[in-house]
């Protein structure tokens, strides 16, 4: 059993795991969530609400956070190399030093994202939201 909590130590969500390992969480209120450096490899996020969360240095390779909104959210050297982010949202989201490697953002929203020194090597930002984004 895995509990996430938000930086105050308060129980978000109860994960009857042993890891967040391909986890489905699709849908789940993980608002300021804290994940620090978590390994969430090929994890379904999809429609959950990350807004503000604590991701930094989190594994979220091959993970699935289309719909997802990570507004505000830590993304600083996390790993989202070969992620789904199909129309996230990714306002004032710190991405500095992520690997957004091979990652589909097609139609999100990144408007003021920080993405210095993020790898966006064959990332897909086709129709994606993008200013203000440094």
């Amino acid at each position: 059993m895995i509990e996430i909590k938000n930086t105050s130590g308060e129980v978000l969500i109860t994960v009857y795991a042993d890891t967040l390992f391909k986890a489905n969480l699709k849908g789940a209120n993980l608002t300021e969530a804290y994940l620090k450096g978590v390994n969430l490899t090929g994890a379904d996020l999809t429609g959950a609400d990350l807004t503000g969360a604590d991701l930094n240095r989190a594994n979220l390779n091959l993970t699935t956070l289309n719909n997802a909104n990570l507004t505000g959210a830590n993304l600083k050297s996390a790993n989202l190399c070969n992620s789904d982010l199909i129309d996230a949202n990714l306002t004032n989201a710190n991405l500095t030093g992520a690997s957004l490697h091979a990652a589909n953002l097609r139609h999100s929203n990144l408007t003021d994202a920080d993405l210095t020194r993020t790898d966006l090597t064959n990332a897909d930002f086709s129709y994606s939201n993008l200013q203000g984004a440094i």
